[in-house]
Formats: C-alpha cells, structure tokens, sequence
C-alpha cells in the first residue's frame, strides 16, 4: 500500500495484469498495480527503473500499455473501461503522458546520482577496495553500501550555471504539415521546461488541467490554437482556457512599464542638488503617441517577451545569491546611542522598504555595492579578541587542585660512589666453583634458546611487524579489517531495534557477518598460519565478531522475554 506521505498524482481502475483486475496508481517516484481484493501493491515500479513504454496501436482490440525495464524485463497492462473503447484510450493516455514527463525526469536524476558515485569511487582507492570486497562479492547489496554514504557525498557546492532560455525557441518549433490542412508541432523536453520557465502561467495551467481534465497532447494542442499563442488574433475563443494568461501578462506590462530598473549611482535625476537643467535642455518624457495599434502591441509583447526570458534566466541565480547571503545580510547591525539596530537586506527596520515583487528581482549585488559604500571599517566597532576555551582530559585532577608532591628518598652522589665500591670489591673477591657447573647437553639448550631466533630472544628482535608481514599480505588483512568494519557500522546502527525495518535489517546483517566470517576470515586466517607469525593477525577481528553476535544473542533473548 503506498505510504501515508506518498503523493498520488493518479489513479485509474479496470487495468488487467495477467487477466487479474486491479486498480493502477501513479505516485510521485513510483507507480503500483494493487489487485481489487488485496490491499497491497502486487507490482510496483520506481519511475528510475522505467526504460520506456510502448503502447498498442489503433488497430488492435486491445487497449494496452507495456512497461520496458533497464533490467530487461517488461510487463503489459490492460485497460478494460466498462464504458468503452473511447474511455479505455483516456485512462491509457493519461498513464502515458504522465510517465512521459515523469520518466525523463528521473532518468536525469539516476545519471547524476551515477555519475557521483563514480567519481567518490575514483577519487577515494580505500572506498573503491571496500566497494570491491562487499559489493562485488555479494557480501551487500549496492543500496545498502550507499544507503550510509548520502552524507559523506563531497558534492561541490560551488554555484552551477544552469543553461539559458533561448529568446527564440518558439521560432524554432518549425510547424510540419499533416497533409490534412493541419499542422504539427513536435515538442522535446527542453523545449517544454523552456516555455514553463518563460510562462509560470501556463506551467499553471498545466498543473491545473493535465491529466485531470484533459491529455498531455490535447493541452498542447490547445495552447498552439489560443490567443495567448496567436496574439495578432482579433477574436478570442470562448473556450480558451488562456485567456487568464493574457490578462496576468498585460498587468505584468503595465507593471514592467511603470518600475524604472535604474541604477541608483548612475541616475542624475535621483540627485535633489542637480544642475543637469542649467546648460542643457533638460530630460523630457517622450509623449508621442503612434497610431499603429498594431505596431505598438507587437513591441510591448516583444518587451514582455524579453523580459520573462531574462527573468527566467535570473531567476535560478537570484535564489542561489539571496541563500548565501541571507546571513551576512541579517547578522549585519549598526550601532547608534549604545542601541543595535538590526537591518535585513540593506533596510534598517522601521524604515520603509519596498515590499513589492519587483524587489525580489533587484538585483543583490546592488544592495552589497550601497552597503560598501556607506560602510568603512576605521569607523566600525573594535573586533573583541576570541577568548580560548580551555580544553580539559582529566577533569578529577582540575576540580581537585594541585597534587602534593610525594615524599621519596633521592640518590647523592655519594650513594653512586659507594655503590660502585661494592661491586668492585665483589667482583675481586669472586671465585670460581667448577664443581657447580651446568652439565654440557644443558649449556647447549641454553646458548640455542639465547641464539637469534630462540624461545628467549624473541622479544629483543628490532624487527617490526611491518617488517615481518610482506606488503601483500597487510593489504589483505588492511582490507578485510576495513570490510568487517564497514559490516559491523551497519549491524550497530540497528540498535536499539525501535521498528520493523531495524529488526528486519539486523537479522539481515548477522547473516551477513556470518557469511563474511566463512568466506573471508577463516580464510585469511588459515592462510597466515603457514607464515607462523608470532602474533594472530586476525585476533581483533575475531574479538569484534564476537561482541557483535553476543549483542545479537541478548537481543534475541530479550525479545524471546518480552513476548512470554
């Protein structure tokens, strides 16, 4: 059944999968088929797994739709409307032309995931060596090793430029003849993002009656044939469901008209002391009126035409830079009579600011320009120093003060002089007793156990284990070691087991780690006692996995407990 948070966008009853009746839904990242006695999703696809669909000609008695999967497979459904055939090729092409939008839409967000993930695999050896031993082996599925890295994605955050509208794209929809006196636009996605990005309205609109109260081709089909289309048209249709756009758009003119997008610094009219009319003739408005109605609303929408692609292009850019700055322009503050005046976006409060939409397009390097002017750093507050926290280890020994020193007794100098007179005194009155000797089949055991190599010279060897292990060998247990870490991360983010899900996973990756143990380090473990090192390799490794399954085995218990 689809999540309470899962957005149906659409539903169509009487669809046949494999002579079963049921019901399709359409959601907003997958679509589901539910069997009409079942309350569960039999079939569910994640719009990402959809290569392409294909549907059945008119020709053909049945109504059908197929389903073509990256993986190969593909599945058929078939729409049985008890009102007819008509009927059955609506719900079918609301289906197609919902997946038709939806479809490429995830494909491009499936590319980039890809293409991330690739280059943290290429950028990150010790990651692609992980990915290796547990992926590729089939320790772990490939959702579950990149399900723990969503955050650790070091995408860059450097502003993209995201690709203009042209000004021109609906001249370059060149309109083909069907031979029926009709014409023929066929329309791309870009061209499509292009005119909802253009004209919020008909994005709107698209919203509004796609596919609820009519089909994705009949939209467009609608849209070419309008006055909002065709605007050196006289009549209006009575049925033109842009005639609303029209009217938002000559508003947003006379708006356009009315706001002077001039920059403060370079306007010479904005100066009350001006002497621009002493010697010169002065700016006077231009009130020639021209005749040709036709002429002079061709320009106006030209104007408009450019304004809305200009303001699609900014728009993207203005949220990015309006983000970013958000907080350096609320934190900044001036300080007058002791009191600190808050300003957001260049306005102090209290004063009057424009709220209007046309200051959501000024543009903000303008604002950061004025407050570089007006703002000097001689004039500004002295910086206070960063206090430096105090970082503490040991809180006892702080909270308890100074510890007193010990009473110890020290050596002189003339303990060490006394000292060495002994010895010297020994060692002249030392005799030997050959009597009291080791017998010779001892003294060799002796000097063999003392030998380099011996039961007693061991722990003197200046070798180091990485001297000792080849270098082949400790990139095997290097990366074994990083495997079963990265194992045991997933295993102890289940606890404590709060859902379902956790329990289901934490089951899941117990037999996971005993697979790891089987395949990988009783392996590797017999394989290092042919070297005879002097020290077990593995022993950490096994100490972890026994302190994974002790806490599998109490929860197990505990759960056993609970439901007695």
């Amino acid at each position: 059944m689809a999540a309470r948070s899962e957005e149906v966008l659409l539903i169509v009853n009487h669809v046949r999968n494999k002579k079963t009746d049921g019901t399709l839904y359409m959601m907003g990242e997958r679509m589901g088929w539910m069997q009409g006695s079942k309350s569960t999703f039999s079939i569910s696809y994640m719009y990402a797994d959809i290569k392409a669909q294909k549907i059945s000609p008119d020709s053909k008695e049945k109504v059908q739709l197929q389903l073509v999967l990256h993986d190969g497979g593909a599945n058929t459904f078939h729409f049985i409307n008890p009102k007819g055939r008509s009927a059955a090729i609506a719900d079918r092409d609301g289906v197609k032309d919902l997946l038709q939008q939806l479809i490429p839409k995830f494909r491009r967000k499936l590319s980039s995931e890809l293409e991330e993930k690739n280059r943290m695999l290429q950028e990150n050896p010790e990651l692609f060596q992980l990915y290796k031993d547990l992926v590729v082996t089939g320790v772990i599925t490939a959702d579950e090793f990149w399900a723990s890295r969503k955050n650790q994605s070091t995408v860059k955050t450097d502003k993209s430029q995201n690709v203009g509208v042209s000004a021109a794209f609906l001249a370059d929809i060149k309109p083909q003849t069907d031979g029926c006196n009709g014409l023929k636009y066929n329309l791309t996605a870009d061209v499509i993002e292009s005119i909802f990005r253009t004209y919020p309205m008909v994005k709107k609109m698209h919203a509004e009656h796609v596919p609820h109260n009519m089909t994705e081709s009949e939209f467009w089909t609608r849209f070419f044939q309008s006055h909002y289309f065709h605007r050196d048209r006289t009549v209006m249709g009575s049925k033109d469901v842009f005639t609303e756009c029209a009217k938002v758009d000559e508003k947003d003119m006379k708006e356009e008209i009315s706001c002077k997008m001039v920059d403060s610094f370079l306007d010479l009219t904005n100066i009350k002391d001006s002497s621009l009319h002493e010697d010169y003739r002065g700016l006077t408005e231009d009130t020639r009126i021209s005749n040709n109605v036709t002429n002079g609303t061709m320009i106006r929408r030209f104007n408009h035409h450019s304004t809305m692609v200009l303001k699609a292009c900014t728009k993207n850019s203005q949220n990015a830079q309006s983000s970013s700055a958000a907080d350096n322009s609320v934190q900044s503050s001036d300080t007058q009579n002791g009191e600190v005046t808050p300003k957001v976006n260049g306005v102090v409060n209290g004063e009057q600011g424009s709220s209007t939409s046309k200051e959501y397009w000024e543009p903000l390097a303008k604002k950061q320009k004025m407050q570089e002017k007006i703002h000097m750093d001689d004039l500004g507050d002295l910086k206070s120093k960063k206090n430096v926290n105090l970082h503490l280890h040991k809180m006892e020994g702080y909270l308890h003060g100074p510890t007193p020193l010990m009473m110890s007794r020290y050596t002189t100098s003339e303990d060490l002089v006394q000292s060495s007179e002994s010895v010297m005194q020994d060692v002249y009155q030392w005799s030997p007793d050959l009597s009291n000797v080791l017998s010779g089949s001892q003294a060799i055991v002796i000097l063999s156990e003392l030998s380099p190599g011996g039961a007693l010279m061991k722990g003197t060897s200046h070798q180091e284990l990485n001297q000792i292990v080849p270098p082949d060998v400790q990139e095997e247990v290097k990366a074994n070691y990083s495997a079963l870490l990265e194992l045991l991360r997933h295993f102890w983010t289940c606890f404590p087991v709060s859902s379902k899900s956790l329990e289901e996973k934490v089951v899941k990756m117990k037999s996971t780690l005993e697979r790891f143990q089987m395949a990988k380090l009783i392996p590797l473990k017999e394989r290092l006692q042919e070297y005879h090192y002097t020290v077990n390799l593995t022993s950490h490794m096994e100490e972890l996995l026994a302190a994974a399954n002790r806490k599998f085995d109490m929860w197990q218990s505990r759960k056993s407990t609970v439901k007695r």
